[in-house]
């Protein structure tokens, strides 16, 4: 099955123009930072860092953007679901107005950014809502949360969705944008090298089929760390898909909308003349009963009737134990290699967050005190239980594996299971997708399925 794309991807508006594809990285080069991945975390690193006079090489396995950042439903936001709430619970009301004050200066960031460069970007601000059908005691846990965090907020029962609810949280300020317009514009006076899979590291140089590349410090932006140890990520995230259908002749939003609802948790955006449904989404690798395209077009039939669905796309987020990404060093052991992974479903936002922090931390503006996303500070209780399930996880498929069952994964052997709704095999540890053929789609895995 071909791969679907985007509406970020087929508007003919995207990164990569007849004769505008970046090199190879066919040589050996030595810079200041390499940074691996050219998705929105990679790029806008690489952009703050080479503005602070760093000189910055980015190596990507496949194209800029071509990874998650071209699947986000591109929010730019700090409502995160039920966060502050959590936060001010387990680490307390200083680390929740921590995550809050810097999910409002990312937003800042991006303003400043598309202003001062003059990027056409479809960049809006609007409100964004958590709303709930049954859950308004939580919805009120967090609104309380939420505004002992600086934020300013409110509840309202009614909202503009095409179905009742008892409550909606409203957060002024937040914006969305077309991602690839963007990264376009940052990219373009960078350094980078496209089609350069990174196959081996020692220490901070980094070897790909081609060629090779040294740095002072090197950064994993790849969305998910391949390398195993020391870090151990494989078993402090996991990887989740989610589903996406553009519509047309459905409601045009004037605010984005996320459901804290079991079964009810849909996210909503206008893009254009289209708007956007996400939803459906499951762990990678346990395989929903139904397909969760048809679940989207059976929701979009009932909210929207009439509506038709232009693109459908499917997106991967990278969830960390204990809900707070990893931004800075990779551990203990690992000079000058640092790490920005577990984003969950905020890319855009934590992409801005892992920029100013890494760029602080290696241009040693930021060294006095360590930030709540720093995964040296990170309390294991807080992802204990997170942990303790993706360990279970990969020990049931591993073992599967050592009993003969295949195909199985390069990255460290567990057994793929056959996702028949998109055609691939995906395995359940840490979220490596293939394509029917045995091709790479996601990481963690560097190399193809081999099905001998």
């Amino acid at each position: 099955m071909e791969q679907r794309k985007s509406i970020w991807e087929t508007d003919d508006s995207g990164l990569t123009r007849e004769g505008e594809n970046r090199p190879r990285l066919t040589d050996s080069i030595k810079k200041d930072v390499i940074v691996i991945g050219g998705g929105m975390a990679g790029i806008l690193t690489a952009w703050f860092l080479q503005r602070k006079g760093a000189d910055v090489a980015v190596v990507e396995a496949a194209g800029v953007g071509s990874g998650q950042t071209a699947h986000t439903t591109a929010k730019i936001t700090w409502q995160h679901g039920l966060i502050y709430a959590w936060l001010t619970q387990k680490l307390g009301p200083e680390a929740a107005g921590e995550y809050a004050r810097a999910g409002q200066q990312a937003a800042e960031d991006y303003q400043q950014i598309i202003q001062g460069e003059r990027i056409d970007c479809d960049f809006k601000r609007l409100p964004a809502y958590l709303y709930t059908k049954d859950r308004l005691g939580d919805l009120e846990d967090e609104a309380m949360a939420a505004r002992l965090c600086g934020i300013d907020c409110k509840i309202q029962k009614e909202t503009e969705l095409p179905f009742p609810v008892a409550g909606a949280l409203r957060f002024d300020g937040q914006a969305s944008f077309h991602p690839l317009k963007f990264l376009r514009a940052v990219s373009e006076k960078l350094e980078i090298y496209e089609n350069s899979p990174v196959l081996e590291m020692d220490g901070c140089t980094v070897t790909t089929p081609e060629g090779s590349a040294e740095g002072k410090s090197v950064i994993l932006a790849s969305h998910f760390p391949f390398i195993n140890v020391p870090g151990y990520y494989f078993l402090k995230t996991h990887q989740e898909r989610s589903y996406v259908l553009a519509l047309e002749r459905a409601q045009r939003l004037r605010g984005m909308y996320y459901g804290i609802d079991p079964g009810l948790s849909w996210s909503m955006r206008s893009a254009g003349d289209c708007l956007l449904l996400g939803g459906a989404g499951h762990r990678t690798g346990f395989i929903p009963k139904q397909d969760p395209y048809t679940v989207l077009r059976e929701t979009a039939e009932a909210f929207w009737p009439g509506a038709s669905v232009v693109e459908s796309w499917s997106a991967q987020d990278c969830v960390a134990a204990g809900r707070l990404p990893y931004i800075g060093p990779f551990s203990k052991n690992t000079p000058g290699l640092y790490v920005a992974t577990g984003f969950g479903k905020w890319g855009m936002v934590h992409s801005m967050i892992s920029a100013r922090v890494l760029t602080n931390e290696i241009m040693g503006t930021a060294r006095r005190k360590k930030t709540i996303f720093d995964p040296g500070k990170r309390k294991l209780s807080t992802g204990l239980a997170a942990i303790l399930k993706n360990g279970a996880v990969s020990t049931k498929n591993l073992m599967a594996s050592w009993a003969g069952v295949r195909p199985k994964c390069p990255h460290l052997g567990c057994r793929l299971h056959w996702n028949p709704w998109e055609s691939t095999w995906e395995c359940q540890c840490h979220g490596s997708r293939f394509g029917e053929d045995g091709s790479l789609l996601a990481d963690p895995a560097q190399t193809k399925l081999d099905f001998d």
